[in-house]
């Protein structure tokens, strides 16, 4: 016995297939541009986060050093003659040297708790060296660490006790061995010109 017209199923045309597989191919497109920009927005996120973090260990290593330094001279490589306390010199690759203070020791090695550090401008990157002995003739290689990357342009001064800013540490040239290589200025000002943040200035005053 066959059934009444009416009640017959009726499948799928292949028009109806084709309209469902083009609805659900746009459908995905959706789906899959909204979840890509979503991975990239994340990504550039995470980027920017860890630039910011890279910038504040910069300036941190910044203020700690230039904070603490300490009017303690030291032997040059010969052994010949006295380098200041601080030496800041705009036309040098060398950006400055510095004798700082307040070195942990969590180890208990014997040594002292000055060092000595040195900043310079390398291929755009702001890059920090540390002694692992104050005066240069005593050898000793120096540890590197790059602080910051994408750098054009950084340029540091001094102020001195009038108040006013200098290019150049200690302020004018010195002999071996006078008092002003013990010289300490009143505050250290950093301007640091970067590709993504533009140009940035920090002042550091150093405690008498």
């Amino acid at each position: 016995m066959s059934l009444p017209t009416g009640n017959r199923r009726r499948g799928f045309t292949l028009i109806e297939i084709l309209v469902a597989i083009f609805i659900f191919a746009i459908m995905f497109a959706m789906g899959y541009g909204a979840v890509s920009a979503a991975a990239n927005h994340r990504a550039s996120i995470s980027a920017a986060e860890a630039r910011l973090r890279e910038l504040e260990t910069t300036m941190r290593f910044l203020s700690l050093d230039f904070g603490q330094l300490v009017s303690r001279p030291v032997r040059d490589a010969q052994g010949s003659s006295d380098e200041a306390a601080l030496w800041i010199e705009p036309r040098s690759d060398v950006l400055a040297h510095l004798t700082r203070g307040g070195w942990r020791n969590s180890s208990g090695v014997a040594r002292s708790s000055l060092q000595r550090v040195h900043y310079l401008l390398d291929n755009g990157q702001l890059v920090r060296l540390e002694w692992p002995v104050l005066d240069s003739a005593q050898g000793g290689t120096p540890r590197k660490r790059v602080l910051l990357g994408r750098v054009k342009s950084i340029t540091m001064r001094a102020m001195n006790v009038g108040r006013q800013w200098q290019d150049s540490w200690p302020p004018a040239a010195v002999a071996a061995g006078s008092s002003l290589l013990r010289l300490r200025p009143l505050a250290i000002e950093v301007l640091i010109e970067t590709e993504d943040f533009g140009l940035l200035r920090r002042v550091i005053e150093v405690p008498g």
